[in-house]
């Protein structure tokens, strides 16, 4: 009897079709990334260092940023893992990386040499580490690396996203591509019909728990650096984020428990709340540290799941505001937080004797208002902007539309 392999495997592949349009994830993109920006504009506030802050601090929001951050990055790269499986659908290996060097390199090296200096330099001078004006900063800016002693911020300060987006992409390329064909397809299959059964998404976070439980946090790959997270379990969500849209088995899954992981997700960050106030933080290589940071991980993943599982129920619609805010996603985040700083630097130091709450208020519209006007009235309609700040130029893309995935 003849068998035509082709079309059997495409007939039994385990993936979404590329017909079939993830408006939840454009959503979760949108909301996740003006998430972060609401999150950094607390940062003045909390009691941790940022490179500007206001004169008084509430240790109160300190255990509530820490939640935010056990899931807001992941999620993002969640998120990145799933528009790079949709991405790799549409283009070969060699048309992959050249669209995430032209949109994720070349807004990073923009803003290494340009805004990237301009937040050291309100955090040298807020930290009477400098005084003097920015231009006479500029030259000192090349003394050292940020972060070591030194000005220059290779990885961007919050642009280090980019950098470890395009390391990934780099790096993961070749699995990515052999998962999206033959023995890499039937691979994906056994992998969602293994965990089919009830709960089975949740065990993607079984890697993540193991590493992060043995991880040091002293190592190159462990160091807790970027969000409260290291740089070897983000790769690991990433690729969790590639899994979970692949197939059809655990996306569905994960809408399903939905309930459960709203449940399970509070008590998890119940328990790992009441373990922090109790035990502080522990110490590496002893069994409270392994266990603290397992169930920091799990946490992290029901947050995740729970999230993506409403979202796949109640956003699976489109309309012309997200097909607007899908594309001003990566503008946006890259200039959010040089925006956040010009404008908590003049609001906090007009010393204006405001409730602190209502200052807050003033700076997050005010600097999201800023990033709006100059998104709308200059990068998107500037083909040179839009390029710096990871956009495809307007020849190419006339209007506003989703039929592409953004790198985010």
């Amino acid at each position: 009897m003849h068998i035509n392999f082709r079309k059997d495997l495409a007939m039994n592949a385990p993936t979404l079709s590329q017909k079939t349009r993830r408006y939840e994830l454009d959503w979760l993109r949108v909301l996740a990334i003006l998430a972060v920006f609401f999150f950094h504009s607390a940062r003045f506030f909390d009691p941790d260092d940022w490179h500007v802050k206001n004169p008084t601090t509430y240790p109160v929001l300190h255990l509530p940023a820490a939640v935010i951050a056990s899931w807001i990055m992941p999620l993002i790269f969640v998120i990145s893992g799933a528009s790079t499986y949709y991405a790799l659908g549409k283009r070969s290996g060699a048309e992959f990386l050249q669209d995430r060097s032209l949109r994720l390199m070349v807004p990073l090296l923009v803003g290494v040499f340009s805004h990237a200096a301009w937040q050291v330099y309100l955090e040298r001078i807020t930290h009477h580490e400098f005084s003097g004006s920015f231009i006479a900063f500029i030259p000192h800016y090349f003394d050292g690396f940020y972060g070591f002693g030194g000005n220059f911020a290779w990885e961007g300060l919050h642009l280090w996203y980019l950098l470890m987006l395009f390391v990934f992409s780099l790096v993961l390329l070749p699995l990515f591509l052999w998962l999206r064909q033959g023995s890499g397809w039937r691979l994906l299959d056994w992998l969602g019909r293994a965990l089919s059964f009830t709960g089975g998404v949740y065990l993607l976070a079984v890697p993540v728990m193991l590493l992060l439980a043995t991880l040091n946090p002293n190592s190159l790959f462990g160091q807790r650096s970027f969000a409260n997270w290291a740089i070897a379990p983000y790769m690991l969500i990433f690729i969790n984020g590639f899994l979970v849209v692949s197939n059809e088995r655990l996306y569905d899954n994960a809408r399903r428990l939905r309930w459960l992981s709203l449940v399970l997700s509070l008590v998890a960050t119940g328990v790992m709340l009441a373990c922090y106030v109790q035990y502080g933080e522990p110490v590496f290589g002893t069994t409270l540290y392994a266990g603290l940071f397992a169930g920091y991980a799990l946490m992290s993943w029901l947050w995740i799941m729970m999230i993506l599982g409403f979202a796949a129920q109640h956003l699976r619609f489109a309309n012309p505001f997200l097909a607007y805010a899908n594309e001003a996603v990566l503008p946006f985040y890259i200039m959010h937080q040089t925006v956040l700083l010009t404008v908590g630097y003049w609001v906090i130091g007009s010393n204006w004797q405001l409730p602190d709450l209502l200052t807050w208020a003033i700076v997050a519209f005010m600097s999201l208002s800023v990033c709006l006007v100059l998104y709308e009235f200059l990068i998107r309609r500037h083909n040179v902007l839009r390029v710096l700040f990871g956009m495809k130029p307007l020849a190419r893309q006339p209007s506003p539309q989703m039929s592409e995935p953004q790198p985010v």
